[in-house]
């Protein structure tokens, strides 16, 4: 797939994967793994939690990650999967290596109070507060950094990895997304074609965060429209 051209006043450009980034993608999840600022605070651990949330799409499964890039330089990503079953296979070989590798840590190192809290939240809340995810269907997560965000460029992520899923037969898709305050609402994902299926209230970060934080599982018909809505807004700074 050729690179794609999202506008040239912005510079931005969204392009495959390519393995040199990897480096810079498991930074920019571990500078953006908190409401869109660094993990630290959460979590200290950002070689494990880069490990957790990219390792799969960018060894396993790298043809469905694209990149964007802002003046030549990659500021952001879209992972994707369009193979579930391999992607949960891949997850049971390596999960418990992950959890051994972070209670080690936790008892030896050791985590300071903070992160102690977070692996306490993955071992026993966790799977409760994880919404409903559909079986068998592609889905996709993103992440931008502050100076990259935009409408336009999410928009350009988003539609590039849709007529990816069109052109390899996919109908369907499914994200999980974190809401927090005011930010998104069920109107705005449907705005973008997008339905919420369900929803969980996550309490990891309510140490740190005043407010409450939900996350959203969201579904979108690839057979009905296989771009977001709100190409209005595709150069106006991202609500």
């Amino acid at each position: 797939m050729e690179p794609k051209p999202l506008s040239s006043r912005a510079r931005r450009l969204v392009r495959p994967y390519r393995s040199e980034d990897r480096d810079t993608l498991r930074a920019i999840c571990a500078d953006t793994g908190f409401l869109g600022k660094p993990i630290d605070p959460a979590f200290e651990d950002r070689e494990l939690f880069a490990d957790y949330l990219t390792s799969y799409y960018t060894d396993v499964e790298p043809e469905s990650t694209f990149v964007c890039e802002l003046d030549g330089v990659v500021k952001g990503y879209l992972m994707g999967a369009r193979f579930p079953k391999r992607k949960a296979q891949y997850e049971r070989r390596t999960l418990p290596i992950l959890v051994a590798r972070g209670l080690w840590r936790y008892f030896t190192r050791p985590y300071n109070a903070a992160s102690r809290r977070y692996v306490r939240w993955i071992i026993t809340q966790a799977r409760k507060e994880n919404p409903f995810t559909p079986p068998d269907i592609a889905h996709f997560h993103f992440n931008i950094r502050p100076e990259a965000r935009s409408v336009g460029a999410t928009v350009g992520l988003v539609d590039t990895f849709l007529q990816y899923l069109l052109d390899h037969g996919e109908k369907q898709v499914y994200a999980q997304v974190v809401t927090y305050e005011s930010r998104r609402s069920d109107r705005l994902f449907e705005r973008y074609g997008f339905k919420v299926i369900d929803q969980r209230e996550v309490t990891k970060y309510r140490d740190i965060y005043p407010g409450k934080i939900h996350l959203f599982t969201i579904l979108k018909d690839l057979t009905l429209n296989a771009k977001l809505y709100g190409a209005d807004l595709r150069d106006k700074p991202e609500e």
